[in-house]
């Protein structure tokens, strides 16, 4: 829904479509499948995060068309000005065959609407790997619920709950389960003195400006993911049900009891981990990684400090155990309609792709080559620090969509990671999805940050006691009147005509 923040661009993506559409027509480029028996050819845009690109000869790309007797012509962009790039080569219609797509912006969209990429539904179930898309993913990344690129995919359930181990056991605490037991921690963090130093210097959970923390812990008390099931076949936002409104109530004690920070509202996300760091908090409400950080960050500070800190899922409520996920991709990889022009070619190109999603191949451009660019330790792998040998693969990462899963080669984990890993891993069992993800809202695009913020100031206000029940209802009031209830309209439109 991000990509639905910008405002203001159906006149220039009309100015991309008619190119885009112009060009396509006179397309010149051939695609890669050009006869019998020659072997396949593919450009390939792609951004690069690094300084250098790698070489036309390096040896892992060398490999990669040795595994998949495809020849590559990389289009290497560099990532800050990726999005510039895109949009100009839509414009120009001289589309590679392949493009890296980095999300769902106005003119990705409107010119998958237009035609200018192949919708890919049709054709996935024929491929060992691209088959076994997730399906949240699939349709949290597709366009109209179409889909027209294959997602790179990112934890799904990367949600978890970062909490001071040594403080439990200081308390004889058992790990919190539940959003009760929850509650008694962040109690028991703030009045039981964890630290053992005699002091009121410690609260329960840190928190931060920044939204996602209280989205997350919404979802534990039931309420849905941003849209729910309205009862009547349709959707309705979140904060008109009654389980948000629990969720409020919870807010508000633990924020009168001093149980969280009464800073919160104000303070820079970036200072989130810092009293947690410092021993002033004993638990953090984001994404599970943040807790590997988080250790990494305390024996920085002191190398004997191992073992503090440890890494939960979310809390059981009312409705069992739920997860807030995260959209599950992070771009994606389109085929241009323009360049690869038949079907037969299409097929061939999605071969392609599904080789990239198999072991030996997510190794190689994950990893690159072993005794050149990694060492084998066990079942792990040392990375070389040779930068030019690492030169070779840098970037290629790229082009990795990890379907069915991430088969990388992994460095040797520390207690910590291997449980962060378990955590969102188990975490895709209980994700709650949004319904209203794919869908793309004209009311949205010019007045979300406007809804937006009046939600979102509503619910602090709430938390921290400047209004009442009935301040949020007419907050919630104050919403529908700016363009609420046309926004609502608009997506039940579009939610009735996936059906």
């Amino acid at each position: 829904m991000n990509a639905l923040k910008k405002g203001a661009w159906l006149l220039s993506a009309s100015l991309v479509l008619g190119t885009v559409l112009g060009a396509c027509s006179t397309e010149s480029k051939q695609s890669g499948a050009s006869g019998a028996g020659a072997k396949q050819q593919l450009t390939v845009m792609l951004p690069n995060f690094e300084a250098e690109n790698p070489p036309a000869n390096s040896p892992v790309i060398q490999k990669l068309e040795e595994l998949t007797q495809v020849d590559v012509d990389l289009q290497w962009v560099p990532s800050s000005s990726y999005e510039d790039k895109f949009n100009i080569t839509l414009a120009s219609g001289k589309l590679p065959q392949i493009m890296v797509v980095l999300g769902k912006s106005p003119s990705f969209i409107n010119a998958a609407r237009t035609g200018a990429f192949w919708e890919l539904d049709p054709y996935l179930k024929d491929y060992p790997n691209l088959s076994q898309m997730n399906d949240i993913i699939k349709n949290n990344a597709s366009i109209d619920g179409k889909t027209y690129g294959i997602y790179r995919a990112r934890a799904l359930g990367r949600n978890g709950v970062t909490i001071r181990k040594d403080w439990l056991e200081k308390l004889g605490l058992q790990e919190p389960k539940t959003i009760e037991e929850f509650y008694n921690v962040l109690k028991a963090f703030t009045k039981d003195d964890p630290d053992g130093n005699g002091k009121d210097d410690t609260y329960g959970l840190v928190a931060s400006k920044f939204t996602g923390p209280w989205d997350n812990m919404q979802i534990w008390f039931g309420a849905p993911n941003k849209w729910g099931d309205d009862g009547k076949g349709g959707l309705m936002p979140a904060h008109e049900t009654p389980e948000y409104m629990e969720a409020l109530k919870f807010f508000r004690q633990i924020y009168s009891e001093g149980l969280v920070n009464k800073d919160f509202a104000v303070m820079d996300p970036t200072k989130l981990p810092d009293p947690f760091v410092n021993g002033k908090a004993g638990v953090m409400v984001d994404v599970a990684d943040n807790a590997q950080r988080m250790d990494q960050k305390i024996l920085e500070k002191d190398p004997n400090a191992a073992g503090r800190v440890d890494v939960l899922q979310a809390m059981e409520g009312p409705k069992g155990l739920r997860d807030m996920p995260t959209s599950g991709y992070s771009g994606m990889i389109a085929i241009s309609k323009g360049s690869v022009k038949t079907e037969e070619e299409l097929k061939k190109v999605l071969h392609f792709l599904d080789q990239l999603n198999e072991p030996e191949l997510q190794a190689l451009l994950g990893n690159g080559i072993e005794g050149k660019q990694y060492e084998k330790k066990g079942d792990y792998v040392l990375p070389t620090t040779d930068k030019l040998a690492l030169r070779d693969v840098q970037g290629l990462n790229q082009m990795l969509m990890f379907i069915p899963e991430d088969k990388t080669l992994r460095v040797e984990p520390t207690p910590v990671r291997e449980k962060v890993a378990q955590v969102q891993k188990a975490n895709e069992e209980i994700v709650v999805a949004n319904p209203g993800e794919p869908l793309i809202s004209d009311v949205y695009a010019q007045k979300g940050p406007q809804l937006d913020n009046i939600i979102n100031d509503a619910r602090i206000k709430y938390i921290v006691g400047q209004i009442d029940e009935k301040g949020f209802a007419d907050a919630a009031a104050l919403w529908k009147s700016s363009g609420g209830d046309e926004y609502v309209k608009e997506i039940n439109e579009l939610y009735a005509a996936l059906k």
